[in-house]
Order: C-alpha cells, then structure tokens, then sequence
C-alpha cells in the first residue's frame, strides 16, 4: 500500500475545482429559474432557447414571453392570466364594434353586415357522393325492398333476443337489465356454452326479428353485436364510455310506454342503412304520454346513445316572451296582465348512456370465416379528420 503524502498545494487544488463546480451548478440553477441578471452577449442571447412573441403592432417594441416557455411555475401561471384577459377585453371590443356597425346600418336602412360563420370539423367535412338527398328515388325504392321494410311498415312487431359472450362479467348483466328497460319486447337467454350459430336457429324458430350479444372482456361490456333476422345483415359496433343508470345523478326509472325514437345525422348510404337497422328494434307505434325519448346521436363515426323523459312545467315571468305559444297571461282582479307563465320542457336522463362505433357491416347473419363484409373500418380512415362514413 502506497500513501500519497499530502501537500498544502493538492489540497488548495481541490478546493479550487469543488468551488468551480459549485458556481457552475448556482449559475446554471438562476438560468432555469429565470433570475439571472447582468448584460448578455449576443452569442448567449442567440443560444438561449426562450422564444417571444412580438406585438401585433411593429412600432410597439415590447415583446411578450410566450408562456409555454417559461420555467417558473408562478410567472407563467401570471403572463397566462393576462394574456387570457387580454384576449377577452380585445373579444368584447370586437363584439360592441360589430353590434355597432350592425345597428348603424339598420338605422340608415342598409344592410347589416354578414354574419361570419366559425369553421368547424363539421362544417369542413369532405364532399361525400354517398350522402342521401331527400329526391333521390332510388333510394326509396331500395328502402321498400330491404331487410328491415316488414316490421318498418308494421307488417311485423319486433321481437328482440338479447345474449352475452360466454365469459360474462358483473357489469354484463347490469348492462342488459338495463337494456330490457329501453327496448320493448325484448327476452334475455342465457348464453352457456351454445354456438352463436345455433342460437341464431334457434330465434329463427322462435320468430325473432333481431338478435343483440353483448360482449365483454376485462369484466367490462366493450362490443354490441346487432344480427337481423331471418336472413342478416350483421353489424358490428365497439363499445364505449358506457354509464350505467346508477351512476348517472338525478336519473329517472323509465316507465313501459313505447318511446320515441331519434335518429340524428345517419346522411350516407352506410349510414342510412345503419339508421334503418336500430329503427328495426324498436315498435314503430310510439306512446306520446310516456314521454320517453330514446336518442342515437352520430357524430363524426360515434353514435352517441342517450334514453330520456322530458317533462312540461310552468315558470312565472313579467317579461312576456311572444315565441312561446304554450304561455299563459296571468291577470290580477282589475283585468290587468301582472305576469306570463312560461311553459318550459326539462329533460331526466333514464340510463345508460354509452357510444357506439361501427366496425364491420356484414351480409347475412354472423359468420367469422366464410361472411362476406359490406364494409369494414380500418385502421387508415381515422386519419382524415374531415372524412366521415355514416
């Protein structure tokens, strides 16, 4: 063993090099905190990765600190603040110009201004040669001939059988008690370790029109398999953000009425069709007294399922409202008009609320390998935004 004798000179060494290494780690911690002070060369200002963002004005020489780009937590959160305040002040300037100009030009007898409409996904979608035009007969004719026609035209009443994947979960069954509440006339069977084939012989002898499998994996209902019966099609929806009643605040328990059915935005041949097969599980005989609402919503691909009652009530106001037909004039004992009761609509969700997404339309009833597919999604179509099928 070897021992260095110690010198005066190696010990002052060291403590040089740790008091170094010391400035260093101060200077580089002020820099990140944004409390370095002192002049700047133009070869640090250059290297420094903080961007700003001149004024919308050039003769105003102040910059503003993109907020994105400032380490301090509590600086940022401030320039944030203001900006966003700013940002508000500036929106209610522009809106007291526009409804100036708007009333200037009513007063001198012109014409206001146009209105500009936002853009929107909506609004940029892609033109579609799909989409259904209310002239198109082809599409009518098609309608009176399809698989659907016999219980839309009421020559037959739906009757639907509701099963599950063979491995169910606890939500399964939660899940389709629920679903026996929205749609009448249908029968829960247990699934057990039947062929989804043979169950579908089976509805067939019995006269089922349609037949739902609900299916599930984690302990958590992920797919709706809608088949229409006697010979198909079979469609194919990803289930999601799926609600039950119980968890849903303030809900309503739905009554046994028939409900009316909404179908919003099924515009192309894909989605006309789609819409005609959720119309065929419901009775076309709605009971307006109930007033039960049953929704499917599309929106860019997703059918946003909703269940609802609506409910009418009174509400006093002295402003007369004359759009509201419903009102009531409300008179005291001299005969002179005192108030107006406003008869206002007030929606309860009933549950569940969940979404669905088409994945595979397919030619008669369920078949894995020798089906033949009308359309199937596929990974690559999510990538337009502005693209939509149904």
């Amino acid at each position: 063993m070897v021992v260095l004798p110690f010198t005066s000179s190696l010990f002052s060494k060291t403590l040089a090099a740790e008091r170094e290494r010391q400035r260093e780690r101060a200077t580089v911690r002020r820099r990140r905190e944004g409390k370095m002070g002192g002049k700047r060369n133009k070869a640090e200002i250059e290297e420094t990765p903080l961007a700003v963002a001149e004024d919308e004005n050039p003769n105003n020489k102040k910059r503003k600190i993109l907020p994105s780009l400032i380490k301090n937590k509590e600086k940022r959160s401030a320039v944030h603040a203001k900006l966003k305040h700013d940002k508000k002040i500036e929106k209610k300037k522009k809106a007291k110009l526009r409804d100036a100009a708007h009333k200037r030009a009513l007063e001198l007898g012109e014409e206001p201004p146009p209105k500009k409409i936002p853009r929107t996904i909506e609004n940029a979608r892609e033109l579609d040669e799909t989409v259904c035009k209310p002239d198109d007969e082809e599409l009518f004719a098609g309608n009176d001939a399809d698989e659907f026609s016999t219980v839309l035209k009421r020559e037959s009443t739906p009757k639907i059988l509701i099963t599950t994947c063979r491995f169910n979960s606890t939500r399964g069954p939660a899940f389709i008690e629920e679903l026996l509440s929205v749609i009448p006339n249908a029968h829960y069977y247990k699934r057990g370790t039947y062929e989804l084939k043979k169950i579908v012989e089976y509805a067939n002898k019995k006269e089922f029109t349609s037949m739902i499998v609900v299916h599930t994996n984690r302990r958590e209902p992920d797919a709706l398999l809608i088949i229409n019966l006697p010979d198909g099609p079979t469609a194919h929806f990803k289930l999601s953000r799926l609600v039950l009643r119980r968890d849903i605040k303030n809900h309503g328990n739905p009554t046994t009425h028939m409900p009316e059915l909404v179908l919003n935005n099924f515009t192309t041949r894909l989605g006309h069709r789609v819409g005609r097969m959720i119309q065929s599980l419901f009775p076309q005989d709605p009971n307006f007294r109930g007033r039960r609402v049953v929704t499917f919503h599309n929106q860019r691909d997703f059918i946003f399922f909703r269940h609802h009652r609506y409910i009418f009530e009174g509400k006093e106001s002295k402003k007369p409202d004359p759009k509201n037909k419903l009102a009531k004039i409300v008179k005291n004992s001299k005969g002179e008009n005192i108030s107006q009761e406003n008869v206002i609509a007030r929606l309860q969700e009933c549950g569940p609320r969940f979404t669905l997404k088409l994945i595979s339309l397919q030619h008669g009833t369920f078949d894995t390998k020798g089906g033949e597919y009308e359309w199937v999604h596929k990974p690559d179509m999510d990538t337009s935004r502005r693209r939509f099928f149904l």
